[in-house]
């Protein structure tokens, strides 16, 4: 609907504001339809960002080839605005403020071991039936040597002495698919290997509760045009992957 003059205003007045809400009108017709440009910054946990959220920016590239863009892989939940970063992935409870969430989907922590060594030591059946049991371990020190279940509706932690320790989770994966002991992980970077029978799933009935999952951009009163076409197409795609509905 079109301004309209009271009978009350000025000739020159009211044909001012008029040209006001014309030009208004027809500039934001033209930013709407003007192509997509600028830099998208955005930020994810280092695996899932390599697997998942790469692909959906080359993708987002190819549809819009005017827009660069920059992907920050680290494990560490960067300050968005103090960052200068537009999009971030976050696993996990979110404990920021200031940010605006869409939920995605939703991980776990589980156990896994190959076939083989479940063949050659058989099955836990308990968290407490871990002590037997070589455990392959992604290490973080000086955090403590731990796993922690849900039995009876409680919480329950497990101490380990694991029979080998390393400091990234493909390493434990590597190990654990060449048959060396047990190892946890969030359920997203093992989702293939439980669908092809790599791996061998365990203890799921103890297992902790879900993570959520989800992209989180900062509180501002205006979204770039970018930020906003890269979460209708990210949201949707995340939501339909296996590997974060497990």
């Amino acid at each position: 609907m079109g301004a309209v003059c009271p009978n009350w205003a000025r000739t020159d007045l009211c044909r001012q504001l008029l040209a006001d809400y014309e030009q208004a009108t027809r500039t934001g017709k033209e930013e709407q339809d003007a192509p997509l440009d600028g830099v998208l910054r955005v930020t994810a946990p280092s695996l899932f960002g390599r697997w998942h959220i790469a692909p959906l920016v080359w993708s987002f590239l190819d549809a819009y080839p005017r827009i660069r863009a920059e992907l920050l892989l680290t494990n560490r939940n960067l300050d968005l605005v103090e960052e200068g970063l537009d999009i971030a992935v976050r696993i996990g409870p979110l404990t920021e403020s200031g940010l605006v969430a869409r939920h995605v989907g939703q991980v776990r922590w589980v156990l896994f071991a190959s076939p083989d060594y479940v063949a050659r030591r058989g099955r836990p059946r308990t968290p407490r039936d871990l002590i037997k049991h070589d455990i392959v371990y992604e290490s973080h020190r000086p955090s403590p040597m731990e796993w922690r279940f849900r039995t009876s509706g409680r919480g329950k932690v497990v101490r380990l002495t694991p029979r080998f320790m390393a400091t990234e989770v493909e390493a434990v994966l590597a190990a654990v698919k060449a048959g060396r002991g047990i190892g946890r992980t969030l359920s997203y970077q093992v989702a293939d290997d439980f669908a092809s029978g790599a791996l061998v799933r365990l203890l799921g009935e103890f297992e902790p509760p879900a993570w959520p999952v989800h992209l989180v951009v900062p509180t501002t009163r205006y979204m770039p045009r970018a930020v906003r076409a890269f979460l209708d197409v990210a949201a949707p795609a995340l939501s339909r992957l296996r590997a974060i509905h497990e």
